[in-house]
């Protein structure tokens, strides 16, 4: 079978101070419930500088400057350490600070919603002007800047939303509709947040990888927020936005959306799409939640931490036909969580890890590497979640030594051989196995692993519309070198099924 390849992909980070206090739920729902909570008022002392989240260990593993596997280098926790000689870009993308991101955002809109000071205008102009991936045209749309008046009535009289730079007003974003809940001033710049943030990890997808935006004829943009007005609350199109903004003029797409699972099924959708000739390149990408900014922060604080969730996050990759070098994705070993499956941690390692490796006669230990939620540890410890990557390795290796494939004793250096420390910021749909797509594709080329498996998993019960949980894992192997012909099935496929359908038409006459 002609198999889709992974072709590139991109990470980024987004520096947001200011949004942790302003935007991210934990802070708001506790100002509105208690203003003078003491959280609130430690806060600010918790807040780490640019340099501090540049040199953070699992943020240079999640650019590309550190592999997974060197964070067992760095004794826990991690928040102390840093690496030495950190640099802002990486292998696979960038760590932006906020002001160049509040000016991205104004870029990235369309409607005029996006009100910035001039002062604030002048300061971040030349240091957008320096930076690689955003072209003349794009600064040209900050101007020089907005009116001070304009940006006061905004907030005062029409419902707009702040936007704050060192503690201080730098501009608002506008409601895009009097009396539509779905297009107030919140929710689009939520919304702003993430096109800006997932336009900046498919910048980096295209210049990381050499590749032509034009190049690209379908995106799948799988965030965890949705688009939309009061007659279609999801409608979209992220996706479409993002191509526009990149200059994927070839390009149309749309939006997918299941939780924190949204990755996995995106990048399956787009190797159908490839596999079937349908596209020959379909670029998936999500930008960051700004809902999810110091999610655990009371837990950070009261241990005397930093707050460790002040970074949105994004990702992009890029699903092509075979090339006969890049990594393939086995279309043909899809793990799902089904209606039927169950919630049981047993039935979920079933139907996502043991049921897709039966169908190709694997081994739980014939995978190199498992890329499961790969959460941050030195986030979720504190609030008591644990260490969820090696929580969920203890699972797979207790399955594999039920299933007589492992000892009893292999269980405790599973993780460490199979696995990898979590390095992923807790933005939801950023940890669930993606994360590894980038180090993986390279463990493959170099011929450093053989074999590797995204699982992403989501919790559908948040919704309020089910109590399912959800899940689906893919696995990606080296590429043999041998490419096909014909739109996803060889010829020797193709042989076969002339031969099977001859075959039961003789027995049809026969019959007769």
């Amino acid at each position: 079978m002609n198999y889709p390849v992974v072709k590139g992909s991109s990470y980024i980070l987004v520096h947001t101070p200011d949004m942790i206090m302003h935007s991210g739920t934990t802070q708001t729902g506790e100002r509105h419930s208690n203003p003078e909570s003491e959280y609130l008022k430690k806060l600010p002392n918790h807040i780490r500088s640019y340099e501090d989240v540049i040199s953070y260990p699992p943020n240079q593993t999640y650019i590309g400057n550190m592999k997974p596997e060197d964070l067992n280098n760095y004794e826990m926790p991690w928040f102390d350490k840093k690496m030495e000689g950190a640099d802002r870009f990486g292998k696979f993308g960038e760590i932006m600070p906020q002001d160049e991101f509040i000016a991205l955002m104004k870029i990235s809109d369309v409607f005029g919603l996006v009100l910035l000071n001039e002062e604030f205008t002048k300061m971040v102009k030349p240091k957008l002007e320096k930076h690689p991936l955003v072209s003349d045209e794009l600064i040209a749309k900050l101007k020089d800047g907005d009116d001070r008046e304009d940006i006061e009535k905004a907030l005062n009289h029409f419902h707009a939303e702040a936007l704050y730079h060192n503690d201080e007003i730098v501009g608002c974003v506008k409601r895009a509709h009097e009396t539509d809940p779905n297009l107030n001033a919140h929710v689009m710049f939520e919304n702003l947040a993430v096109k800006a943030s997932g336009f900046l990890a498919a910048q980096n997808l295209i210049e990381k990888n050499d590749l032509a935006a034009t190049d690209i004829e379908y995106v799948v943009e799988c965030s965890e927020e949705a688009c939309g007005d009061i007659n279609q609350r999801g409608g979209g199109n992220f996706a479409k936005a993002i191509a526009e903004m990149i200059g994927a003029v070839n390009a149309t797409g749309s939006d997918l959306r299941a939780f924190c699972a949204a990755p996995t099924h995106a990048l399956i959708e787009a190797a159908a799409l490839v596999q079937a000739g349908v596209y020959e390149n379909v670029m998936v990408v999500a930008g960051g939640a700004v809902a999810k900014l110091g999610m655990n922060g009371k837990d950070h604080v009261k241990k005397g931490m930093p707050i460790l969730e002040d970074v949105i996050g994004g990702f992009a990759v890029l699903v092509s036909k075979n090339d006969g070098v890049n990594p393939i994705i086995r279309t043909d070993l899809v793990g799902r969580h089904t209606v039927g499956t169950g919630s049981s941690p047993q039935a979920v390692i079933t139907a996502l890890i043991t049921a897709p490796l039966d169908k190709g006669g694997l081994k739980i230990t014939d995978v190199n590497k498992y890329s499961v939620e790969m959460q941050n540890p030195d986030i979720t410890k504190p609030a008591g979640a644990g260490d969820v990557p090696a929580s969920n390795y203890k699972m797979i290796a207790a399955l594999g030594v039920k299933r007589k494939e492992m000892e009893r004793q292999d269980v405790a250096t599973f993780g460490a051989k199979h696995g990898m420390p979590g390095w992923a910021p807790t933005q939801g749909h950023i940890p669930s196995g993606v994360p590894y797509i980038g180090p993986g594709r390279d463990a493959l080329l170099s011929g450093e692993i053989e074999r590797a498996m995204i699982v992403g998993k989501g919790s559908l019960f948040l919704a309020r519309m089910t109590n399912q949980f959800d899940g689906v894992s893919v696995i990606l192997e080296k590429n043999t070198g041998k490419v096909s012909s014909g739109a996803g099935v060889s010829e020797k496929e193709i042989r076969s099924m002339i031969a099977e359908t001859m075959k039961e038409f003789a027995s049809s006459l026969l019959a007769d």
